[in-house]
């Protein structure tokens, strides 16, 4: 999994990747917001930033809330690095869009627990987001009968678009998923089969 750092702080940045890059992550980094929003509206562009609060050009809860109206419904997991402990700075920044928050100086295993959170929510996302999209081709492949059908009043026929004649069962299945098994009802075992039985001689079974 690819994670953006936007940190302007040298430091604090090469100790955020060496850590990432220690567990296996790709790691990218930008010194300031507007380039670390650049990177995240790409289209190959991080599921996962590490956003510092206070950094030049845009903010990190700026760069939350500009992604976040950007890229709706886009798999994207944002954690605040930030000084600002206070709750309404909490508040704030979870407003604004990001999902977790990092408080400096940040402690290693914490910091690797809440990237680890991250990355759980952004794979069950995707997955959603996969079925979804399954979902919708397949509602759109359905194919279903709509309108008037016009049908014999005497052989029950179907007349399709190009005037020819099908069998209901014929004209069900090529419309729609449904699939028939035949078999008789009792009124037609009475009035077409038992007369068979009965006198075999008939084949048409309107023996009088």
């Amino acid at each position: 999994m690819k994670i953006l750092i936007a940190e302007d702080d040298p430091v604090s940045a090469t100790l955020l990747q060496t850590l990432l890059t220690q567990w296996d992550y790709e790691v990218l980094i930008t010194e300031n917001g507007d380039d670390a929003l650049s990177v995240l509206s790409a289209d190959d562009g991080p599921s996962l930033a590490i956003l510092d609060w206070i950094m030049p050009g845009l903010s990190g809860p700026a760069v939350c809330r500009k992604i976040r109206s950007a890229s709706p419904s886009r798999p994207l997991y944002l954690i605040l690095l930030t000084r600002l402990g206070k709750r309404d700075n909490i508040v704030e920044g979870l407003d604004a869009g990001a999902d977790d928050y990092l408080a400096k100086p940040f402690d290693a295993a914490e910091l690797r627990a809440r990237v680890q959170a991250g990355r759980r929510v952004v794979n069950l996302e995707r997955e959603l987001h996969d079925r979804v999209r399954e979902l919708e081709n397949a509602l759109a492949n359905v194919k279903q009968l709509q309108g008037l059908l016009p049908i014999c009043s005497y052989c029950k026929k179907i007349r399709d678009d190009q005037d020819y004649w099908h069998q209901v069962d014929s004209y069900v299945a090529q419309h729609t998923d449904v699939q028939f098994s035949h078999s008789i009802c009792p009124s037609c075992f009475d009035t077409v089969m038992k007369p068979q039985i009965e006198d075999p001689k008939d084949p048409s079974g309107l023996a009088t």
